[in-house]
């Protein structure tokens, strides 16, 4: 007697409220986890994303031994830190892709071992062409680290807490390359410059350990995995971040370009934002440089000296969410909903524009061997807070002002020119500051960020006209409280990152 085995089932997974593939009351929801797995899920993002930070700025404390080892320029030597800036800067249009199709958590644990494999070849690089090959392809393979923190935020995370928890975020890539030069300054000066990667290693090796049992946080990829899990078929909606090839590049590339010339919006972020990377990365060359010359200072003090930076994005993440917890109290006991309307997460970057500017003027003009030391090198801990509050105020709203498919396009196409500036400014820095004098160079600058304060103000005030006018805005167009609940979640959906180099 023959015996049919049953059909398996099969289930239709559509988009619930705010976008997510999941039910809000799932428990396999990443919003509805205990606390402790929430924290600890962000916290293996934020790990991987410090190791990656770490590794990119490393090179910087051993650039006198990598020019005295190859026989090279400085100029060349501070390739050591832009190339690996380049190679970062594909990551914001492969990786979504990638992590669409398998999730989040074989990402990282691919990426990072990737990574440090490339760091140990650095390390071991019996010439410069290798040393270069090797610190760009770390970059390029550490990069999906520092993108899909991000996707795991959106995941874990409300909406209601995107300017807290993007602040967190930050925080990983900020302290993390601000942590390099700390470390790595004494240890350099009693061994050599390749003690920079074997340090990366072992954070790298220790960060991985932490991290290996990380749990899936994208909704698409645990409905998928619990689908195979109970031998069911599942219909999910096709994923907004293209499916063949044409469609993933007409969404991370071509879009991206279009928005470059058409979108206001985005148009200024974009400008503002890549003004802030290249300066803020261009501090870890011009920082030694100066207070070597000016002040006379060892590069383990010079190490030291990178404290206030620390410091000053320790202070902007809690002056950031404390932001977000008033407007949204205010909101709340004025309108009766959770949340601020959209353009008040700008708030954070209104005032770190105009810090921005005045650090610029402050640093220029006090590095000088007649003023202490410690006023130029607080005025970094200050440019870092502003840095760091224009960034969080400047992307959380952008978060949500298009839907999944536009959000995606704007912020691939600002994480890839800030990276690219970013990349490119520390390699001109010590000739234009010998040109035009520090004072000046860094003028140059403050007139720029002076300009850039105009930025969040016209978009607070106009950026619902804007969006209102925008043919990506499609059906977000949110100045009310109720739309805002779709972007992040929207955004998971699309597997966003932006890369915080």
């Amino acid at each position: 007697m023959a015996s049919s085995s049953p059909e398996p089932k099969s289930e239709v997974a559509m988009p619930a409220p705010a976008g997510h593939m999941m039910n809000p009351t799932d428990p396999d929801n990443p919003q509805n986890w205990p606390l402790t797995r929430k924290i600890y899920a962000s916290t293996v993002a934020v790990a991987f994303a410090f190791a990656v930070a770490f590794g990119v700025t490393s090179l910087t404390v051993g650039i006198q031994g990598v020019m005295q080892e190859f026989n090279i320029t400085m100029t060349m030597a501070v390739l050591g830190l832009s190339l690996p800036l380049f190679g970062i800067a594909f990551a914001p249009i492969f990786t979504p892709h990638i992590s669409e199709r398998y999730g989040r958590s074989p990402v990282y644990l691919v990426s990072l071992p990737v990574f440090a494999l490339f760091i140990l070849g650095a390390a071991y690089s019996s010439n410069f062409g290798a040393l270069a090959v090797c610190r760009f392809f770390a970059g390029f393979f550490g990069g999906p680290c520092l993108v899909l923190i991000e996707g795991t935020f959106a995941d874990v995370w409300p909406a209601s807490s995107t300017v807290t928890y993007y602040s967190f975020l930050s925080l990983a890539s900020y302290i993390g390359a601000g942590c390099a030069p700390l470390v790595l300054g004494a240890l350099v000066t009693a061994k050599s410059w390749q003690w920079t990667q074997f340090v990366t290693l072992m954070i790298a090796f220790g960060v991985y350990l932490f991290g290996i049992g990380v749990p899936e946080t994208y909704p698409r990829e645990i409905l998928r995995a619990r689908a195979r899990r109970f031998g069911h078929s599942i219909q999910l909606a096709k994923a907004e971040s293209g499916v063949t090839f044409a469609e993933m590049a007409q969404t991370t590339f071509f879009t991206p370009l279009s928005m470059a010339v058409s979108e206001p919006l985005v148009i200024m972020v974009t400008l503002y934002l890549a003004l802030n990377f290249a300066v803020l990365f261009q501090w870890f060359i011009a920082v030694p440089a100066v207070l070597a010359l000016t002040y006379e200072f060892t590069l383990h003090q010079v190490g030291l000296a990178f404290i206030a930076a620390i410091v000053g994005a320790l202070v902007s993440t809690m002056t950031s969410s404390l932001t977000e917890k008033i407007t949204n109290r205010q909101n709340s006991c004025r309108t009766g909903t959770a949340m601020a309307r959209l353009e008040y997460r700008l708030v954070p970057a209104i005032f770190g524009s105009v810090g921005l500017c005045g650090s610029l003027f402050w640093i220029g003009f006090t590095a000088s061997p007649k003023i202490n030391y410690s006023v130029p090198i607080v005025g970094t801990g200050a440019y870092v807070w502003s840095s760091m509050s224009v960034l969080t105020g400047l992307v959380s709203y952008i978060f949500d002002a298009y839907p999944a498919k536009g959000t995606l396009s704007a912020l691939t196409l600002m994480a890839t020119v800030r990276i690219l500036c970013a990349a490119w400014l520390p390699l001109v820095i010590i000739p234009m500051i010998m040109g035009l004098q520090g004072q000046w160079a860094y003028s140059v600058f403050g007139f720029m960020a002076a300009a850039m304060i105009a930025v969040p103000v016209i978009i607070f005030i106009l950026g619902a006209r804007l969006r209102s006018k925008s043919r990506h805005a499609g059906r977000i167009m949110s100045g009310d409280s109720q739309n805002m609940t779709t972007g992040p979640h929207d955004y998971q959906e699309m597997q966003m990152g932006s890369g915080h180099a």
